[in-house]
């Protein structure tokens, strides 16, 4: 009696195999294209089976999936006849913790709060144990802490020192290194990679270019000098928007603020806002206590908060306002041109930044924001290493 011969590609008919490893390939189409096509590329193994679950439980609540005619594969263990799955947001971390890399872990933990508002993982003590701290889940903890008790909120405050502290280890050297020296117009004989000066190599040597070669020989390169800094006093005065929106920005304000803090020759100020101005200067030193304090979500009005900015102010051609919101504005906006006009008049910079994270990515109101700018005021937006950049390059000034 001859036993059937395996087909590369074809899946192992019922009774046939059964001690056989499944087909890695077939596998990951299985896992592509869902439980349907099982019937042609056999079924997963236990590891595999396992992930299809974890990614079923979040993603197969998808409203768009039902509308595609799309259904759940049923393949987790813990579902039981037509019921409803048993498996609970515990359970599912244990298994992405298991069963997927880190990366991937922190992508299906931020789908989990910010795509299917799946909050008991930020606000359940048993799950809050389990969960890996990321800049995703703090932006969860502040939009939540509201809603939870002491014991929860003690839990959650280690996400949030945890981010911090990596945040810290980040942004820190690279705000530091740009308070090393900023760039003059004057020549240097101090041939430092940083301080390269491509435009003048550049002019000061197309004689030597090759058009046959399409090279260009450098005789001499030439470089920057770099001024001494702290000899005058500056301030730096943030106005954080603290609504829903601007958690991202909130987070990178208040580690900035810690990182710029006691530099010599910058005095820094952090101010939150939503309808109201809370003066959260005292607290710079402490990250993680100042992100306990911010009160994500409200209204917004941004006059309020520029107003009490600038009498924050105590010598205006020494002062970099900036304002870090999606120009949203809840309150007078009339009001908010007139003192961003009268700030720029006495000298003072206006900046009005979109976004202040490390992606930079905005969203906000163009209208009000092109109004702004029309008064005076550099609109953009920033990481935190390189709105340390434009305040170095004043402070060099």
């Amino acid at each position: 009696m001859t036993t059937p011969e395996h087909v590369p590609g074809r899946a192992p008919s019922p009774g046939e195999g059964a001690d056989t490893a499944p087909d890695a390939g077939l596998e990951r189409w299985r896992l592509v294209l869902g439980s349907a096509a099982e019937r042609h590329t056999g079924p997963l193994g236990p590891d595999n089976a396992g992930r299809d679950a974890a990614l079923d439980w979040l993603y197969g609540r998808d409203p768009d999936l039902a509308g595609r005619g799309v259904r759940r594969s049923g393949t987790t263990p813990r579902q039981g006849g037509d019921g409803p799955s048993a498996v609970t947001a515990v359970d599912w971390l244990d298994d992405i913790h298991r069963l997927f890399p880190k990366e991937t872990i922190e992508r299906l933990e931020r789908d989990a709060v910010e795509r299917y508002g799946i909050q008991e993982i930020v606000t359940d003590p048993a799950v809050l144990e389990r969960v890996e701290p990321s800049p995703t889940l703090l932006r969860a903890v502040l939009r939540t802490k509201h809603l939870m008790n002491p014991q929860v909120l003690r839990l959650a405050r280690r996400i949030v020192e945890s981010v911090v502290k990596q945040l810290l280890a980040k942004l820190r050297p690279e705000i530091r290194r740009a308070f090393h020296g900023t760039r003059s117009r004057r020549p240097s004989r101090v041939p430092l990679a940083r301080d390269f000066d491509f435009r003048q190599t550049v002019r000061a040597n197309l004689a030597h270019y090759q058009p046959a070669e399409r090279r260009l020989l450098i005789e001499r390169a030439h470089f920057h000098s770099r001024t001494q800094r702290h000899v005058t006093q500056w301030q730096l005065i943030l106005l954080v928007d603290q609504s829903g929106s601007m958690a991202g920005s909130v987070i990178h304000s208040a580690v900035t603020a810690a990182c710029l803090w006691g530099l010599p020759g910058l005095k820094t100020h952090l101010v939150a806002f939503d309808t109201q101005v809370v003066d959260l200067t005292s607290d710079v030193t402490d990250p993680v206590e100042l992100l306990m304090r911010v009160q994500l979500g409200g209204g917004t009005d941004i006059a309020r908060a520029v107003e009490y900015g600038a009498g924050l102010v105590e010598n205006p051609r020494r002062t970099i306002v900036a304002l870090i919101t999606d120009f949203y504005e809840g309150g007078d906006p009339y009001r908010l041109l007139r003192t961003v006009r009268a700030l720029v008049e006495q000298g003072s910079t206006v900046l009005g930044l979109a976004a202040l994270d490390e992606d930079a990515s905005p969203e906000y109101d163009r209208e009000l924001a092109g109004r702004l700018a029309a008064a005076g005021a550099h609109i953009g937006a920033m990481t935190p290493g390189r709105l340390a950049e434009f305040v170095a390059e004043r402070l060099g000034r």
